[in-house]
């Protein structure tokens, strides 16, 4: 049942929710076990053995005092053998209490390291696993952030429910040692801390609703602060004078999420103060008692030691296993969200009994009707597409831009799958191909092609990352994309850092780095090959040259190629035009200049350019 009056956004965090989010902690600890299961069981013992040692010192103590009573009422010779025993007993149990605290706080630490290194690379593997279409939804992205939050958020949680535990047992202890003395004393002991627990409930209530709904905000002011001090932006940011912009922008928000998180802060502390009085009261109040109780003689000096340390430390801990529940089930919610990303399917996956990839391709690929619409979108951005791609045969794609020409090129690697219609090859559905057969007969090179802050090998060899420790791959795949003529002005040459984000790299041309990236086509023996305006820094003659050596080096490959400059695309074999999403146009360049369509109308207009 959700809370009456929630602003809209605001997570639903009752009590009852709470507690049922506590389910989420066996699968964390499955997940903590999973990671290093002798850390997780040093752990416990640790904790099981130090949770015994305050109730052990505080009755040691209590010996103490009490044979330090007798011995002054004692007349004649005194025996110190007891009294040195016990006192060698407590310092014993004060050496192994502080270095079991510091083994258990390296044991935390190192628990923690792992676990966090564990969840990150599962959350790798898990987003690697999910679809295209995914990764550009904002829904999506705010619980990738979540998760991405969890690795270190859950460092401290992991601590913080084995300190509960430990907490807890050394609470029985404790009040094992009370009851037997008083058991009143444990009733008002919940009297005093109660209040201080439901404060903390409903104001981390609050804190958690504040940062859940400003996550898609908070993406924002990272990336403003990215742009600001980034030197992938700083071109712009100088010659648009943005600066300021992005300074202002970012002030605006940042201020927004200080005044919103202080406000609340302010009202959280306040609180906390009243209850942390009645607190002091409540314990106040009972050591009055017992000092009675102590003057009157029912007590002895070392009881009165035992009782009144016994309940200030029953006291100190049940406020901190109350406060921690708090933070504890704060926690177990987010799980939720880490939890809830790991539950998140892809939509494109492997068939059960998978269709292994022709070799060669026999027939091409076959659109049937095929249209694709983005999620949340209402328009199409392809729709009613009906051609063949033959095998070994060179397709150029062209239309205005948002025509959906990559949106093509994409469906044809099945980084999306059709919203209605088909894709065959070979006269079977596309779907039912092995996946990973799939993407390595399909080599791709985008536009907005990735540029690694690696070595040159290693950005080469992205493209087919299994051979990234065969040098002669790499070298010719560079020798192919003329990638290789950059070596000679690189000290490193192959290992050569590239990118300045780090120590000794260096940066290359917009039209350098795309010729890495054509390097990364041909580090794999595709049958497919599809360059989506990957030469567009090039000038002309250079991509001309590109494309020349690229057809020569396809030859009895299917190709796909998308260009703007149709000196480049008159060298296919085919053209398609795109208008809108749909096909408008399909033939050889002679063809569909003598149509005299669309297509002759943009040759026409580009060839203007050059008179």
């Amino acid at each position: 049942m959700k809370r009456p009056n929630r602003k809209p956004g605001e997570p639903d965090v009752s009590f009852k929710e709470r507690m049922a989010a506590l389910r989420n902690l066996p699968a964390f600890f499955k997940l903590v076990w999973q990671t290093s299961p002798w850390l997780a069981v040093s752990n416990i013992f640790l904790r099981a053995a130090q949770s015994a040692t305050p109730l052990a010192l505080l009755y040691v103590s209590k010996l103490i005092i009490d044979e330090v009573v007798k011995m002054t009422q004692q007349k004649g010779d005194l025996s110190y053998q007891y009294l040195w025993e016990l006192v060698g007993l407590e310092f014993g149990l004060v050496i192994i209490s502080g270095a079991l605290g510091r083994a258990i706080s390296l044991l935390d630490n190192m628990l923690g390291e792992q676990v966090a290194n564990h969840t990150s690379v599962r959350i790798m593997q898990h987003a690697a696993t999910l679809d295209l279409d995914q990764f550009e939804d904002s829904n999506f992205y705010d619980k990738l952030e979540r998760a991405r939050t969890q690795t270190v958020g859950r460092t401290i949680l992991l601590s913080q429910v084995m300190t509960q535990v430990q907490d807890i047992v050394t609470m029985i202890f404790l009040a094992a040692g009370l009851l037997t003395f008083s058991p009143w004393l444990i009733l008002l002991l919940l009297v005093a801390v109660i209040p201080a627990f439901l404060s903390e409930t409903h104001f981390n209530d609050k804190f958690y609703a504040l940062a859940w709904g400003q996550t898609s905000d908070r993406r924002e002011l990272d990336y403003i602060r990215f742009l600001g001090a980034s030197d992938e932006s700083v071109k712009e940011v100088k010659i648009f004078n943005l600066s300021n912009y992005l300074v202002e922008r970012f002030k605006r928000l940042s201020d927004k999420f200080y005044k919103d998180k202080r406000d609340l802060s302010i009202r959280y502390n306040s609180w906390a103060v009243l209850f942390a009085i009645v607190g002091s009261a409540g314990y106040y109040a009972a050591y009055v008692i017992i000092i009675l109780r102590t003057v009157q003689g029912q007590l002895s000096i070392g009881d009165l030691a035992f009782l009144g340390g016994s309940f200030r430390q029953l006291r100190g801990l049940l406020e901190g296993v109350l406060m921690r529940f708090t933070s504890v089930t704060q926690g177990a919610i987010y799980l939720r969200d880490l939890f809830e990303f790991f539950e998140i399917e892809p939509r494109i996956t492997q068939p059960e009994k998978a269709r292994p990839f022709p070799k060669p391709i026999r027939e091409g690929f076959t659109f049937e009707n095929v249209g694709f619409k983005y999620l949340h979108a209402e328009r199409w951005a392809n729709r009613h597409l009906n051609f063949t791609l033959h095998a070994g045969e060179k397709l150029a794609l062209v239309g205005e831009n948002g025509a959906g020409k990559t949106t093509l090129v994409k469906l044809l690697a099945r980084l999306y799958d059709p919203t209605e219609g088909r894709i065959l090859l070979d006269g079977h559905d596309l779907r039912e191909y092995d996946l990973a057969e799939l993407r390595m007969q399909v080599g791709v090179i985008f536009q907005d092609f990735q540029r690694y802050q690696m070595t040159l090998s290693q950005n080469i060899a992205v493209g087919n990352i299994g051979e990234i420790s065969n040098p002669t791959l790499i070298e010719n795949a560079a020798r192919k994309s003329m990638a290789d003529e950059l070596t000679d002005r690189l000290p490193g040459r192959y290992e050569q850092m590239l990118g300045r984000r780090f120590n000794n790299g260096i940066e290359l041309s917009g039209g350098e780095w795309q010729k890495i990236a054509l390097a990364r086509a041909y580090m794999k023996n595709a049958q497919l090959l599809i360059l989506d305006e990957p030469t567009a820094a090039l000038d002309a003659r250079a991509e001309y040259e590109v494309f020349l050596r690229f057809a020569d080096l396809t030859r009895g490959k299917s190709a796909v190629l998308i260009s703007h400059r149709f000196s480049t695309v008159r060298m296919a074999d085919r053209i398609l035009v795109l208008e809108k999403g749909e096909l408008l146009e399909i033939g050889s360049h002679e063809e569909l200049l003598a149509k005299n369509g669309r297509y002759a109308e943009l040759f026409h207009l580009q060839a203007q350019g050059y008179r």
